[in-house]
């Protein structure tokens, strides 16, 4: 296999990912007062834009026509 078609099948999967798993984010809140730390962890899982996932599958299936085509 070319490089240029291990790349598009990587960004394909990457972008199937990106459009179906979210992503774990913590936050901590917290307030100190002389020595005493009063605090508070707060965690949210977000999926990315679907842009993101239609340009990543996209790229994707460019660099697999591209590496398909013969030289």
């Amino acid at each position: 296999m070319k490089g240029i078609t291990l790349i598009g099948i990587f960004l394909l999967v990457l972008g199937v990912v990106a459009l179906v798993v979210p992503i774990p984010r913590r936050e901590s809140h917290g307030v100190k007062i002389d020595d005493t730390k009063i605090g508070i962890q707060t965690e949210t899982r977000e999926k990315l834009p679907p842009a993101v996932g239609i340009v990543l599958i996209g790229g994707g299936a460019l660099a697999l026509v591209l590496g398909s085509r013969k030289t």
